[in-house]
């Protein structure tokens, strides 16, 4: 029986106990994991962006991917999705919170590197692809029933693994520096590694990740559990309730980071978390076999995509034009990003 099953006949209290457990847990893990990979973004020479973008996202975003996978695999293409797009919604909104944490400056003024740069032209691109197989041709690889993969499915693969290597190439042979950039702020430069250290760090981050993913796999199950409960659509449920509860790795880690002044590994964490939850819509289209994922969800699902889009895009408009000081604490990108988010979910739940 399915986790969330057996938890969506558990009374209301014992789910929202659960649920402040899991995150609780999160949020001590996600603290000691922060400190771990901004060691090993200097020992390992992978810099703090590109540490973020392929370490802690890939890590923060177990959780979603538990969800979304499980989704498909027992026949519900439309939570899965919403899910893996509702997450890098909610996640992008999460910058506004580390805006909000960092007070010296506007994030995207402190934080703007070319690895998370590249990092988010590499999202946007591969969040065109789905689009793309939802609104062409029914198409897949294979027969239903046994496996029905779409064709976008291994370019989005493809795409992410060019996008890992394109950005942690950014930060060994940059290209260009941003003009006054706080680099005191956004790479510290910690004591000389020691030797085997680079070992032992990939081991704790191995462990750490473990205990991020367990409680994301149950955090998972209470969320699909409660959301049974309130009438929702997959779509509605999935892109919000789910979305943001498996999300709240990448939130506890970035504003982890943001407290330690490590700007670029805040920011490469959610984009390389985006990029990664991605890949979740790839994995589900394995899982499900149906036939093709991409058209066996509901016409919205374009909706989503298109707003995540929105919001990457004003992130990197952010990014792009960096704005020193912006409305209170927050740059103008920030409270754009803030309102397109919450209209969109609006939205999507009235529809």
């Amino acid at each position: 029986m399915p986790l969330s099953d057996w938890l969506s006949g558990q009374p209301l209290s014992l789910l929202a106990l659960g649920f402040l457990a899991c995150a609780l847990v999160i949020g001590v893990v996600g603290v000691r994991l922060t400190r771990e990979a901004e060691r090993f973004a200097y020992v390992s020479g992978l810099g703090q962006a590109a540490t973020g973008a392929v370490v802690l996202g890939a890590i923060t975003s177990l959780p979603g991917m538990a969800t979304s996978f499980t989704a498909a695999a027992g026949g519900h293409p439309d939570l899965a999705v919403s899910n893996a797009l509702g997450g890098i919604a909610a996640q992008t909104l999460f910058l506004v919170a580390a805006d909000v944490a960092y007070r010296k400056t506007n994030l995207e003024y402190a934080a703007a590197e070319e690895a998370n740069l590249s990092q988010a032209v590499v999202l946007i691109a591969l969040l065109v692809l789905p689009i793309l197989a939802m609104a062409g041709p029914d198409l897949h690889l294979g027969s239903a029933g046994t496996l029905a993969v779409h064709p976008v499915t291994p370019l989005l693969i493809a795409g992410y693994l060019a996008g890992l290597r394109l950005t942690a190439g950014s930060h060994r042979r940059p290209q260009w520096q941003p003009v006054l950039a706080p680099a005191a702020d956004s790479e510290k430069r910690p004591e000389r590694p020691r030797r085997g250290e680079l070992v032992a760090l990939v081991l704790r981050l191995v462990a750490m990740g473990a205990v991020v993913g367990l409680m994301g796999w149950l955090l998972s199950g209470l969320a699909v559990a409660a959301t049974t409960r309130t009438g929702l659509s997959e779509t509605a449920a999935g892109s919000t309730f789910t979305a943001i509860a498996t999300s709240l790795p990448e939130l506890v880690t970035a504003l982890a980071a943001i407290r330690r002044g490590a700007l670029g590994l805040a920011v490469g964490d959610i984009l390389g978390g985006n990029a990664f939850d991605v890949l979740f819509v790839a994995g589900s289209d394995l899982l499900y076999v149906e036939g093709s994922l991409y058209h066996a969800v509901e016409p919205r699902q374009i909706f989503l995509v298109a707003l995540s889009i929105f919001m990457v895009a004003l992130l990197l408009l952010g990014l792009l034009r960096r704005e020193k000081h912006g409305i209170g604490n927050i740059g103008f990108e920030s409270v754009m990003i803030l309102l397109a988010y919450f209209a969109g979910m609006a939205l999507l739940i009235a529809g």
